[in-house]
């Protein structure tokens, strides 16, 4: 998967949890998506990892990184329900990546 396809895929999945999440609290979606998506067009890792929640780095300020543990806490288990599609490619790349990685791993030891 190119880079640039794995960053918009992330952003409109980001995107998508931060609306749904905002749907049922008060508060503004847009400052969040933007402080992402931000985020995610900078990240120097994108082509190592699958997603920002597998990252070793978390590029987030604490106060930012807080507020998207609760959209993802909440939105995570409903999305599937709004977007499956997205869902499940979302989990189909962080299997296929976490396969090649075990894969490598496998062959160094070897």
């Amino acid at each position: 998967m190119k880079i640039e396809d794995k960053r918009e895929h992330e952003i409109r999945l980001v995107s998508e949890m931060i609306e749904l999440y905002y749907r049922s609290h008060e508060g503004d979606p847009e400052r969040l998506i933007e402080y992402a998506k931000k985020r995610i067009l900078v990240c120097p890792f994108m082509e190592q990892k699958t997603f920002c929640s597998s990252c070793q780095v978390h590029c987030y300020q604490k106060e930012m990184r807080e507020e998207i543990r609760k959209v993802m806490r909440y939105s995570g288990p409903r999305l599937i329900f709004r977007h499956p599609l997205l869902v499940f490619k979302h989990g189909y790349i962080s299997m296929k990546e976490n396969w090649k990685k075990k894969k490598v791993k496998k062959r160094g030891n070897v």
